[in-house]
């Protein structure tokens, strides 16, 4: 395995230090006491840069700067590698991690990559890797409304899932370094690169692999004004998604992102056969019950997890996925990334269906965009 410095300190490099890059670094300083340091960033973004010194300087952190993620590895300065830069650039640099002669452990933002054939690539070069850990950033798992509704569900309160429902209600796309996420080419589309967190929800609560998908959305009512280079963005902004797993259960997204106006940002629902559980993120409430008590038997939990230090943008979930990442690492291999690449791949698998679903007007197999796609 990648091996940490003698003293026990985690050295980082963030590759990619714009909005969520710089979120990373803030949640690593608020795990200092967990002997980890970011050391090194790396971005061709010099207005980035500046921003993650200043940052790190206020934390009492120098920090080596490069302008490429190359130099940041040859530096052999990092034990750790946090990718957070834009979606489509996520493949080349993994693939030169990976291919890299030193071994670096890899947080990478979700979408893994924004291609099934590109994520397939990552996933089998890095088989070869048995020296480095890579976990996808797929946090959402750790907000603690929804890390409370998955240990309820998981210990069989609602008897065997057959339903999950996610509505996600919320702001439009924030405005990103040269405006990168406005088109699919760079995002993948907005199912890749904004509900892959929902679809891992989904295989993680029905327990099972998805089939197939059925998708319906437009771009209805955000970026139609907004033009760059001449073109108008293409990402929609609605959109609803079925997807059949192969255990029988179904899984349903109700994706909204002009509707600032919701008392919740997301809210899941999961049905048994003898039970259903529910969680609302930001009031972090869960709520669940069985058929046989009825309405009057619903129990309702404020949800918190008291080891968060940093609730930031993502309501505690970054923090709750680096303390969980660097467990991992620290225990040498004995333990595995609680989200692998398998989890990145099929979560971009189920994003790539529904956006194919929405062109075709017709479902799509998760086994034809497993098929088309490959290398």
């Amino acid at each position: 395995m990648a091996s940490v410095a003698n003293d026990g300190t985690v050295k980082y490099g963030i590759v990619g230090v714009g909005m969520m890059g710089r979120e990373h670094l803030i949640n690593l300083y608020h795990l200092r006491s967990q002997n980890v340091g970011v050391v090194a960033i790396a971005d061709p973004h010099v207005p980035s840069q500046q921003l993650a010194v200043e940052l790190a300087r206020s934390f009492g952190w120098p920090l080596e700067v490069f302008s490429g993620h190359q130099e940041l590895l040859d530096s052999g300065l990092c034990d750790v590698v946090v990718v957070s830069s834009p979606n489509m650039t996520h493949y080349r640099i993994l693939m030169d991690i990976i291919n890299h002669p030193k071994p670096h452990h890899v947080l990478v933002e979700k979408p893994l990559c924004t291609t099934v054939a590109d994520c397939k690539k990552v996933v089998d070069a890095a088989r070869r890797r048995t020296d480095m850990l890579v976990q996808v950033g797929l946090e959402y798992r750790y907000m603690p409304p929804v890390a409370k509704l998955i240990e309820i569900v998981k210990g069989g309160a609602v008897g065997q899932v057959k339903m999950v429902a996610i509505r996600e209600h919320r702001f439009p796309f924030l405005v990103k370094v040269d405006n990168w996420n406005r088109f699919n080419a760079n995002t993948g589309g907005t199912l890749v690169e904004k509900c892959c967190h929902f679809f891992d929800l989904m295989k993680l609560f029905a327990g099972a692999n998805p089939v197939r998908v059925m998708a319906s959305g437009a771009i209805d009512v955000n970026h139609k004004d907004e033009v760059y280079d001449g073109k108008v963005p293409d990402i929609i902004d609605n959109a609803y998604v079925i997807v059949e797993f192969d255990n029988g259960s179904r899984g349903m997204l109700d994706l909204c992102m002009f509707a600032e106006g919701s008392k919740n940002e997301q809210e899941i629902s999961v049905v048994g056969d003898i039970g259903k559980g529910e969680a609302f993120v930001p009031e972090s409430i869960v709520r669940f019950g069985t058929r046989a008590a009825g309405r009057d038997g619903v129990q309702t939990l404020k949800a918190e997890d008291r080891r968060v230090k940093y609730d930031g943008l993502h309501h505690g979930s970054s923090y709750l996925e680096h303390l969980t990442f660097l467990s991992a690492v620290r225990a040498k291999g004995e333990k595995a990334p609680a989200v692998d690449l398998q989890d990145g791949l099929v979560s971009v698998a189920i994003g790539v269906a529904a956006q194919l679903s929405i062109e075709k007007g017709q479902f799509v197999t998760i086994q034809e965009v497993m098929d088309e796609y490959h290398g």
